[in-house]
């Protein structure tokens, strides 16, 4: 059997030009493709009660668009410790991919609030977004977000002014867990006076979204629109979504971090290596190098998104010995991938096949599925990946026959 992944190379841009809030993300998710039974399921995974989802089409400024409703029974609703959040989460029926998905959105939110509130990640509790509704936003987008298996792009995001009522009291806008969570991210200043972007959406897009701007070149597939709760006299309120495949070997720009250091140990440089890459840098790596008066020492290097350039460099600062980190933007080009599960007489194997319509293909099984099947099996390592490159040449995916 050979199970043919979606390509990472399709895109979804996110067009907030009205904003962004949770039920406004899942509402164009959903009319973008996105079965509604996607985000059903993920909402009947969890362990919640007292709730029903629905969704419907009306119209918004001449334009039909979907809208997504979590309807809740009356009654207080909990204030719900990140923890809680977390622990139900991974207790739930739903795929590793959607539990981290919906895990790294509520620990933006935690960080976020947490430094608002003067606690710790694991004291804050949430109000509004520990709230049922909100959950099943924020669980319903991962899960559609997963569904779909694309790059997400959002759009420059546009803020409000004025002030909003919570259960903290009134804060002005941007609410301050929003500006927050968006650190680092282009913000587009209005004098709409109105909650534009909600902690909720911007916590969507700052733990999924790869990129932030304008669109980028891209084929467009299909589009969806979603509204939210209101509806603005200076700008429609819905969110439109782009569903296509990125154009030609143009990717846009990335960031290269750069931070020249003589005077580390070799333990702390891997470790900061580590954490960079788990905080969402695309590569990491060190290089000897020679400094004044002939010093030996270490170039580390990050290459990421654009907006993750002051996280990233935050990161290798505090991490390292550097006193700085100097960056510069980069362009690349890109093989189209394709991520292809096989099946090998040692077990099932994921291969990961890179191409384009030049011919160029290359073929690189999982590594560390690999290596677990070979101590299953007590076998080379090496026999296992070459079975599973061979099983990838024999399948139809690799131009052979059945599997």
């Amino acid at each position: 059997m050979t199970t043919i992944e979606n390509n990472p190379r399709r895109v979804l841009y996110l067009d907030c030009f009205s904003g962004l809030s949770g039920d406004m993300i899942v509402s164009a998710l959903i009319d973008v493709g996105v079965p509604f039974s996607v985000i059903e399921n993920a909402a009947l995974a969890l362990p919640l009660s007292g709730f029903a989802i629905r969704h419907e089409k009306e119209m918004r400024n001449s334009l039909s668009v979907s809208r997504f409703f979590v309807d809740v029974d009356e009654g207080k609703q909990p204030h719900r410790h990140f923890s809680h959040i977390r622990d139900m989460i991974n207790g739930a029926g739903l795929s590793d991919s959607v539990k981290q998905k919906s895990i790294a959105i509520f620990e933006v939110l935690a960080k976020a609030e947490a430094k608002v509130h003067g606690t710790t990640v694991e004291k804050v509790h949430f109000h509004e977004v520990g709230a049922v509704d909100s959950i099943i936003d924020i669980v319903g987008a991962a899960a559609g977000i997963d569904y779909l298996n694309v790059d997400i792009v959002c759009r420059t995001v546009p803020v409000g002014t004025g002030f909003v009522d919570t259960q903290h009291g009134r804060l002005p806008l941007p609410a301050p867990a929003t500006l927050n969570i968006l650190a680092g991210v282009p913000l587009e200043g209005t004098e709409i006076t109105s909650e534009l972007t909600t902690p909720t959406g911007a916590a969507i897009v700052r733990a999924l979204a790869t990129s932030f701007g304008p669109m980028p070149h891209m084929i467009p597939e299909n589009t969806g629109f979603g509204a939210g709760s209101r509806n603005l006299p200076e700008r429609p309120g819905v969110l439109r979504a782009v569903l296509g495949r990125r154009s030609g070997d143009a990717q846009g720009t990335l960031t290269v971090l750069e931070a020249n250091i003589d005077d580390m140990t070799g333990e702390l440089a891997a470790h900061a290596v580590d954490r960079l890459l788990t905080a969402g840098a695309l590569d990491a790596w060190m290089e000897p190098i020679q400094m004044k008066k002939g010093r030996p020492a270490l170039k580390i290097s990050v290459l990421c998104q654009n907006a993750a350039r002051e996280h990233l460099g935050r990161i290798l600062m505090r991490e390292t010995t550097t006193i700085g980190v100097r960056y510069y933007e980069v362009s690349r080009m890109v093989l189209s991938r394709q991520r292809i599960s096989v099946v090998t007489h040692y077990g099932q194997v994921h291969v990961k096949v890179s191409s384009d319509e030049n011919g160029i293909k290359t073929v690189s099984p999982e590594f560390e599925e690999c290596r677990q099947l070979s101590l299953e099996a007590n076998v080379p390592l090496k026999d296992v990946m070459s079975a599973a490159v061979l099983a990838y040449h024999q399948s139809p995916a690799g131009g052979g026959g059945n599997s």
